[in-house]
């Protein structure tokens, strides 16, 4: 990997390492079983580190960063830069296996791709392209995942697990105890603790071997995903947002693009199938 030392690329080699330490850790495992419990996992196990890793708590610790503990506005900041690379990104990877499945399932032809996607990227991501598109234009495909033919929804997934493996993780360091504000997720740092670094490889080691919900339940005694690790990671930026918008008035959403991707006929063609079926009483 070619790197430059930044931030991103310090969060991309954890990210990649932890792939890595995944490899290791069921290597023992017969061949059938060495893979992650889901793809999602795979993709989640170095994130769940670099969320340690970028913490400001962490960067003062290893000599990346100096000054004094954080104050409410610091706490912010970092959230809100979090929320840029782990909220925004949501929809996003849910808009493209939307698009990719419903080419599968043949409801989005070759004529209406392009369209297809930017009506999705509009509506759920609230994004626009910065000039008028046609289906001369491929824009999907200069995602590598979608020319490459890789699923993306492990993308999503992992998004989602990490912050259960992240609670689950430091709660186990002492680094986190709910409703505790000394001891908040943000500022959670699990690095030299040896009950994460042991709960997590003992995850780790089982591979594909038993169904993912055992693999979930190992770890955190959960056996669903869910977003609720997420949602209390970055509480402290949802209440503050919240407060802030209703202070300036913010308008929330976005209003539909007026930039030009389908053609008349096509946006006529894709409300029709938007409607639902009549139901006839037999």
């Amino acid at each position: 990997m070619c790197t430059t030392v930044d931030m991103e690329h310090l969060r991309v080699v954890h990210h990649e390492m932890g792939h890595i330490q995944y490899y290791l850790q069921y290597r023992d495992m017969p061949v059938i079983f060495r893979a992650g419990a889901n793809p999602g996992f795979h993709e989640a196990v170095g994130d769940t580190i670099a969320l340690s890793v970028s913490s400001p708590k962490h960067l003062r610790r290893v000599g990346l960063i100096s000054g004094d503990a954080e104050d409410e506005q610091t706490e912010i900041n970092q959230l809100y830069k979090m929320g840029i690379d782990k909220i925004v990104f949501l929809p996003f990877a849910y808009v493209l296996d939307l698009f990719r499945y419903s080419v599968f399932r043949g409801t989005t032809t070759p004529d209406d791709y392009n369209c297809h996607y930017w009506r999705l990227r509009d509506e759920l991501q609230g994004v626009e392209p910065p000039v008028n598109r046609t289906e001369e234009d491929f824009d999907a495909a200069a995602k590598y995942h979608v020319s490459a033919d890789v699923e993306y929804a492990r993308y999503y997934v992992s998004f989602i697990i990490q912050f259960q493996f992240h609670r689950a993780l430091c709660q186990l360091a002492g680094e986190y105890v709910p409703e505790d504000l000394t001891k908040k997720l943000v500022d959670c740092d699990i690095y030299q603790s040896v009950n994460a670094g042991n709960a997590l490889s003992n995850m780790l080691k089982m591979g594909s071997s038993k169904p993912w919900p055992d693999a979930m339940e190992a770890l955190t005694g959960q056996r669903a995903m869910k977003a609720d690790g997420l949602l209390e990671y970055f509480r402290p930026l949802h209440e503050w947002l919240q407060a802030e918008n209703q202070r300036t008035g913010e308008y929330i959403g976005w209003e539909p693009s007026k930039m030009q991707y389908c053609t008349e006929e096509q946006l006529a063609a894709l409300d029709a199938k938007a409607k639902p079926e009549p139901v006839h009483e037999s």
